[in-house]
């Protein structure tokens, strides 16, 4: 669906706050389009699009859009939001954000990043393996890369690497030259009826890569093994830990600082490749897979081996994913994103690698309570590798469905299911409390969700 857009446009984004939504508005701000944007609260990311001059209305109001020719609308945005209703009224073009993003790269040779899990830290990688060159790529990302201080950055040059979101199917809009497939897992079932039709749409993405383009997907998924069996044409490589992956993973380290490993390169009709002693300053199998995601769509469009161990060695980090916030009588603190029972258990399963002896605390605030109804017994068994469990209150995250189920009953299948001790709080406050009067010593500390927790271990030292 192309779009021509003039400057004299006003494009209005719905749900601008968004980390997706604001960078998108950010990239377009920088091109020159005329951008302004509402959501229902303030936070960070619209502190950063005001800083580059962009209006934006706290609150939703019909009002808000009467100058407005184009709405884009982020996928949290419902049916009933006053904007959307008086946009349809006025009948202006009314565009999802993928869609929208898809118009934007239409004209670039795009590394499309996308998968249940893994998106944001795989873009982030590749951004930092592109710096190290003299390419200067366009980079439209789900989080804030540390090394830029932002989700997105305005590149020079005709490439751009995005991450593309499928919670509402609208990556299959995005026109990828190559694509990245990390995994595919049960997420997303509020817009998705079942498993076979998310598969579909996958297939469908990875159709869409030119001949001249690949896909690279990661076959130690096995849902991503799935796909390989239903394609028609091999337009694709394989990466992973599994020893048939062209791109293969072995020799793993994983000390507490950084992740070491070897790659070993099978490709048709050339000559195998072996590079040694990759570092990254990551932790995990997980943050591994991603970061040879990475490495092998870079070695496949040119950029030396050198180059690329360089960049992932350098690699600086993005927001959410693993990040020291401080430390309190010798035990160290952690921000994490991960909300899913996938991502729980990858991000344990790092610090248990890395960190053997310490105890392992970790602070979970549900996320969505769609979420948790559909994958209560994933999330019971999710935490086998920590010691211990601080249950917070759901963040419902604008739902107002009934859970279904008593949730200090949830707590007790935790307890059973993945053999720790467990504690729950109602607030901040009360986390806080239970920090003061109970943590102390050589502790691993991991806050975990896509709600308030992040500010809420930000907020810990003060209140402790």
């Amino acid at each position: 669906m192309k779009i021509e857009l003039a400057q004299t446009e006003i494009i209005h984004f719905i749900g601008i706050g968004g980390i997706g939504m604001s960078g998108l508005a950010l990239i377009m701000k920088r091109m020159g389009f005329n951008i302004q944007g509402s959501d229902v609260q303030n936070n960070k990311n619209i502190e950063r699009l005001q800083k580059s001059k962009i209006r934006i209305n706290i609150k939703h109001n019909k009002k808000n859009i009467s100058k407005a020719t184009i709405v884009v609308i982020s996928s949290a945005i419902k049916k009933n939001n006053p904007e959307l209703i008086e946009a349809k009224k006025k009948m202006l073009p009314i565009y999802k954000r993928g869609q929208m993003l898809a118009n934007i790269v239409s004209l670039t040779k795009n590394i499309v990043v996308t998968g249940s899990h893994g998106k944001t830290t795989t873009t982030s990688l590749l951004a930092a393996i592109f710096a190290k060159t003299k390419l200067d790529p366009t980079i439209i990302n789900g989080g804030v890369l540390n090394a830029i201080k932002n989700s997105v950055k305005l590149g020079k040059s005709d490439w751009c690497i995005l991450e593309a979101d499928e919670s509402d199917g609208s990556f299959i809009y995005v026109p990828p030259t190559y694509s990245i497939i990390t995994n595919i897992d049960r997420e997303h079932m509020d817009y998705y009826s079942s498993m076979d039709v998310l598969k579909d749409l996958f297939i469908k993405f990875i159709n869409k890569v030119p001949t001249f383009g690949k896909s690279f997907i990661c076959i130690d998924d096995k849902n991503n093994n799935d796909l390989l069996k239903r394609l028609k044409i091999k337009n694709y490589f394989t990466y992973g830990t599994n020893p048939k992956s062209q791109f293969y993973i072995k020799n793993i380290k994983q000390l507490k600082n950084f992740s070491e490993y070897d790659l070993s390169i099978k490709l048709p009709g050339k000559k195998n490749l072996n590079i040694k002693n990759i570092k990254i300053p990551l932790l995990g199998i997980h943050n591994i897979r991603n970061s040879t995601a990475a490495a092998a769509v870079s070695l496949t469009i040119g950029i030396p081996p050198k180059l690329i161990k360089n960049g992932l060695r350098e690699f600086k980090g993005v927001q959410r994913r693993f990040n020291k916030i401080f430390s309190y009588r010798e035990t160290h603190f952690y921000d994490d994103y991960a909300h899913h029972p996938t991502e729980i258990k990858e991000v344990l399963n790092g610090v248990r690698a890395a960190y053997k002896k310490e105890e392992v605390i970790c602070i979970f605030q549900p996320h969505r309570i769609s979420r948790l109804k559909d994958l209560k017994k994933e999330f019971s068994l999710s935490f086998k590798k920590a010691d211990t469990v601080i249950l917070c209150p759901i963040y419902a995250a604008g739902e107002k469905i009934k859970l279904g189920f008593n949730y200090i009953n949830f707590a007790k299948e935790i307890i059973k299911n993945s053999n720790v001790k467990l504690f729950m709080v109602n607030d901040q406050y009360q986390l806080a409390k239970f920090i003061k009067n109970n943590i102390y010593g050589k502790k691993i500390v991991v806050g975990m969700g896509a709600g308030t927790i992040s500010s809420w271990m930000r907020e810990l030292p003060k209140l402790i």
